[in-house]
């Protein structure tokens, strides 16, 4: 979910917070490790609960993000990292629209 559906979600039960505090509070979440955070499109970030090594569908154009099992998809040919640093993950994003 994002920051705004959260938001949004919240509002519509008639809770007033600012959006601001939502970010606050999901970052302090994802710094405790209880949510990863996936920048999708540069500007947009979701926030999942499942912080296993997994990778997502995206539903375009709702940008549902849906898992997807960590031992479907395999990844060949990453670069050897600079030295003193390691991969951690590396995150695989599907895009699916409908069949015309």
């Amino acid at each position: 979910m994002t920051a705004e559906q959260l938001h949004a979600e919240v509002a519509g039960l008639g809770e007033h917070v600012s959006l601001a505090t939502v970010y606050n509070t999901l970052h302090q979440f994802k710094r405790a490790g209880l949510l990863r955070e996936l920048a999708i499109e540069g500007s947009k970030a979701y926030f999942d609960t499942n912080t296993s090594n997994h990778n997502h569908f995206l539903l375009e154009p709702s940008g549902e993000l849906m898992d997807i099992p960590s031992d479907v998809i395999t990844v060949a040919g990453l670069p050897e990292p600079p030295e003193g640093l390691k991969i951690t993950h590396v995150d695989v994003v599907v895009r699916l629209a409908k069949k015309a």
